[in-house]
Formats: structure tokens, sequence, C-alpha cells
């Protein structure tokens, strides 16, 4: 709950601060927000909180709190030269950042299905502000009202599902949802097509088959900027809400829904990935990246005692927001995958980030993204074993979409014309590239 608060008191500064048209405080006030916020998850329990009497209302994990803090710090300093360049609204930005991350927070891992609902929405509509920041950009428009009707949409389908629940067990809890369904409620109708409306709302937050189509049309009128916040908190923040659900709500019908879930995985996987390697624009390709990323982080519902999705989801959005950065520096206007050939040579700090990101989503030991998706595979195969056959085939296909990308950065130009980054951009870059290796003393 401390986390929560300090994030909104530093979006509240940061509109105030914002009047002054300083960039740098803005992103000093953001910044220092978001380290609070995280020092608070950190040293939770070993101090007495003023809000602890509200914290049974909230209780994510620490672990989460901090994740999702420093990926938005890095999304932050990554988009700070965009953010700046429009001086008269940078506090704005921030802010809605600040405001939409309490939102990701509260939803991750809330006990109360209600309090998730709130989240998801706390979450949801400073995104869809941000996504149309881009003034005159009709494309920028599009995708903001895309993603605002396609997203109410799915609200009201969670909270239609939520709704059911309600009616069949009298409770918003949980803990006392999971234990009137564990006495055989569940066989009720309303139950069972609850649980499927929530399923359905929870996949398109996560952008998975069959509910991804709004992902690469938002994705491509989206800035870099907000793509490195929206493609990376946003999954973490729903890939943890439907772990939580489904790992206690429906717990005792686990059988019911895990063949469901499979098939989502396997087709966000095979689509994402035969769809990714077709692209000529990178933000289409991310959002198809996203869409079989997301089908893999589904593997975490297979082993519900034993969820590793930790490393995986910390891999995925460091090397995302790796491989966006590079993305605004070399192209932030046109966004062609023809302008990323030989963009290795143009830069050693871009060259070294940009191997191991994609080496990283590639699966490729030892980085990162491999013991991620090791873990998840590890633990899933004894449950699902046919669907992770399935996976490691879609994985090779998505491996060949990564290392094809890498090539093309990888060949030797005809004439080198440097590319020149910010400060931030190189601290993200180091940071991200030091995160994909740290891997291998986690392991």
């Amino acid at each position: 709950m401390d986390s929560i608060v300090i994030l909104f008191i530093s979006g509240l500064l940061g509109l105030f601060v914002g009047m002054q048209k300083k960039p740098l405080f803005s992103i000093i006030i953001a910044s220092l927000g978001l380290i609070g916020a995280g020092v608070a998850a950190y040293f939770k329990g070993s101090y007495v909180s003023p809000f602890a009497s509200y914290a049974a209302f909230i209780p994510t994990q620490s672990l989460v709190i901090i994740l999702l803090c420093a990926v938005t710090l890095l999304a932050l300093l990554g988009g700070y030269k965009r953010y700046k360049s429009d001086d008269e609204h940078t506090g704005d930005y921030f802010a809605l950042i600040l405001f939409s991350v309490c939102g990701a927070i509260i939803m991750a891992q809330p006990n109360d299905l209600m309090l998730f609902f709130i989240g998801l929405e706390i979450l949801s509509i400073p995104i869809y502000v941000l996504v149309g920041i881009e003034k005159g950009s009709s494309r920028s428009a599009e995708a903001a009202v895309k993603y605002f009707f396609t997203g109410s949409f799915a609200s009201a389908i969670l909270l239609f599902g939520i709704g059911l629940l309600y009616g069949v067990t009298g409770s918003f809890q949980i803990i006392e949802i999971q234990s009137n369904l564990a006495i055989g409620i569940w066989q009720s109708p309303m139950a069972i097509v609850g649980s499927l409306f929530l399923l359905a709302g929870f996949t398109f937050k996560i952008g998975a088959v069959p509910f991804h189509f709004w992902g690469p049309d938002v994705y491509d009128g989206a800035s870099n900027s907000v793509l490195m916040y929206m493609s990376t908190v946003v999954k973490i923040a729903g890939i943890y809400a439907i772990v939580n659900v489904f790992g206690q709500v429906f717990r005792d019908s686990y059988a019911f829904w895990i063949d469901l879930i499979c098939i989502i995985i396997v087709l966000s996987m095979f689509y994402g990935y035969i769809t990714a390697w077709k692209q000529t624009s990178f933000r289409r390709l991310i959002a198809y990246s996203s869409i079989a990323n997301a089908g893999l982080m589904l593997f975490a519902l297979a082993d519900i005692h034993n969820s590793n999705i930790f490393l995986f989801v910390t891999a995925y959005a460091v090397a995302t927001i790796a491989m966006v950065v590079v993305n605004f520096a070399v192209n932030d206007s046109t966004d062609s995958l023809a302008n990323w050939e030989g963009i290795a040579w143009r830069n050693p700090v871009v060259g070294v980030a940009l191997v191991l990101a994609l080496f990283s989503l590639a699966g490729i030991p030892p980085f990162a993204g491999f013991f991620g998706k090791f873990s998840l595979l590890w633990s899933a195969a004894p449950h699902v074993p046919y669907t992770a056959i399935l996976a490691l085939i879609a994985s090779v296909i998505g491996a060949f979409v990564y290392l094809r990308l890498m090539i093309s950065a990888l060949k030797k130009p005809k004439v080198t014309m440097p590319i020149h980054l910010s400060f931030e951009q190189v601290l993200v870059l180091v940071l991200t590239s030091l995160t994909t290796l740290g891997a291998l003393y986690f392991i």
C-alpha cells in the first residue's frame, strides 16, 4: 500500500512541477517516486506502515512491485527524449504513467475481484490517453480510439464474469469464492460461464489469441516511448493477475480450463511467430512477438503450485525495452525494418545491446530469455507434455524471426552513419544488457 501512495503523490507532484516546463525536474520526480516505491516494497514488513490496516486489500508481493517499478523506470528513461520534446506536457505524461503503475500494482495480485477491476481501469485509462499523444498523427489517434473501444469491451466482459461469480458465491473475495466453488457450486452453469468470461477478458488484456486483434494496430500507432511501457508493464500485470485468479479461484476446476488454456497457448505462439516473420514494420513485429510471448507466459497456469513466471517476464521486458530504444534511435518516424540494416556497426552500445536482446528473446543460452523459457516449460511439461512440445517447435520459428533481424543488423553497411544516443538511452541499454547477462547468477 505504501508503494501505491508514494507513486500517487509523485504523480501529483509531477503535475505541478510540469507547469514549470522543465522536463529535467519532471523526470527526477518520477524517477524518485518509482525508486521510493520499490524501496518501500523491498522493506515491506520491516517497519510499521501508517497504512497497515489497508494492506489486506492489496497483498501484492514485494518482488512484483519492484519489478513493475524497475521496468517502468527503464521505459521512462528510454522514452525521455520524446517526452521532453513537448516540455509543456512532460509532467502530464509522467504523471499518467505513475498513476497507471498504481493500477498495475493493484491488479497484479488482488484478493478481491472488484478491487482487481478498479486496478485494471486505473492501469488502462492513462494508456488510452498516452497512445494518442502524437498530436497531428492520424495513426496515433486511430490507435487510441481502437484501444479505448476494444479495451472498454474487454472490461465489460470481465465485469460481467465477475458479476456472475458474485451471483453464484455471494462474494468478491477470492478466498471465499474459491471455498464456495470447492464445495460443488463449480458445477453451476453460471459459474462455468463466469469463468469463461473472465478468461476472455484476461486474454484480451495480455493480447493472446483469439483476442489479440487490437495489438498490431495499437502498437503501430503508439509512439516508441509509450510502446516501451505498454508492451511490458501491462503484460506483467496482466499475466500475474490471471495466474493469481485462476491459480486460486478456479484451482479445483483445473481439469476444466487447462485444455482451453493449452489451445490458447499453441494458437498464440504459432500465429504470433509466423505472422511476425513477414512484417516490415518494427512495431508490428513487436506486436506479433508479444502475442507469441503472451501464449508462452500462460504456461505459468499449467503448474498452479509452482509458477515460474518472474524470470521470463523480466527477460522479456528488458529485451523488449532494449529493442524499442534501438528503434527509437534509428527510425522513430519511419518505423521500417529496412533501416535496421547494419545498425550494429553504427554504434557499439547499440550493437551489443541489440545482440543480447535478440539472443534472449530467441531463447538462446546463456541469456535470461533461455532460462525464463526453460523454467516455464520444465514445470509445465509434466502436466501438459504435448503443449510443451508444440511450444518448443513454435519457439524455433520465433528464434528464426529474431535471428533474421540480428543478421540484418550485423550486415556491414557500405556507408557507416553513426547513431547518436542520449545519456538516458545509453543508460537503459547498459542496464538491460546487464540484466540479460545477470540471469547466470539467479539459476
